[in-house]
């Protein structure tokens, strides 16, 4: 089974239960997505890279953006079609990028808008690039691989699915991560190390995150009480 299959589909069990809050302090947002509605987003995603983009098992995507909730539907979509998540845009088929980023890399580029509302870009981008909310929401709700992905295909860099979910949960276990807990993060996902403790250490426990990006520290204390929190990882 994928990353996805492993990690997140569990969640499905209670589909209107929170996977992820995410706040930004500079846009004031808080946006809450459930299981069911980061399933959505995820299979949109996924069904987009592969039936259009043409992303096969092993494939390298890039995903270049922070720790946000749409961040979250392009890795579980990238995964859940067997693709590989690095880093490196110039070994990549398709590169996803921030609304500030650069085309790169000789493959497809698919810029992310990052908007609280989850709407597209207020202009298409340049370069040849793609809006990856306009570009996929078209598809399909429901996912399903055509052909089963097994532990020993890449996943993250060079690890493979079988090593990814045994080191997210033993990061798990380390950080004092289970189901029961809410875990307040700034870690930065676009690091191994961030992406593993900050999100798949999470999802490996069944927990609930809630992602601040451009934290104010004035509202940490309120953050904590509001979310009634109980784990904190902040960004090394």
């Amino acid at each position: 089974m994928s990353v996805t299959e492993r990690l997140f589909l569990p969640y499905l069990k209670d589909p209107s239960r929170p996977v992820i809050t995410h706040y930004d302090d500079t846009l004031e947002s808080r946006v809450e997505l459930s299981a069911a509605t980061v399933a959505n987003w995820a299979a949109k995603t996924a069904n987009w890279l592969r039936d259009e983009l043409d992303v096969e098992l092993g494939d390298s995507v890039a995903v270049l953006l922070p720790g946000h909730w749409q961040t979250l539907g392009v890795l579980l979509g990238a995964w859940w079609c067997g693709a590989r998540i690095t880093g490196d845009p110039d070994s990549a088929v398709v590169t996803f990028v921030g609304p500030d980023g650069a085309t790169s890399g000789s493959g497809t580029t698919a810029v992310v808008a990052l908007d609280p509302m989850g709407r597209g870009l207020d202009s298409p981008p340049g370069g040849g690039a793609l809006d990856y909310v306009t570009e996929s929401r078209i598809f399909g709700d429901d996912f399903a691989a055509y052909a089963p992905v097994t532990g020993d295909a890449p996943a993250l860099d060079d690890h493979t699915i079988d090593e990814v979910t045994e080191l997210a949960s033993r990061r798990a276990g380390e950080l004092g991560i289970g189901p029961n807990d809410r875990v307040l993060s700034t870690m930065d996902w676009s690091t191994q190390d961030g992406l593993v403790d900050g999100l798949l250490a999470v999802l490996s426990a069944g927990a609930t995150l809630v992602q601040c990006s451009n934290l104010d520290p004035d509202l940490l204390a309120r953050r904590r009480a509001t979310e009634r929190t109980t784990v904190d990882l902040f960004k090394r």
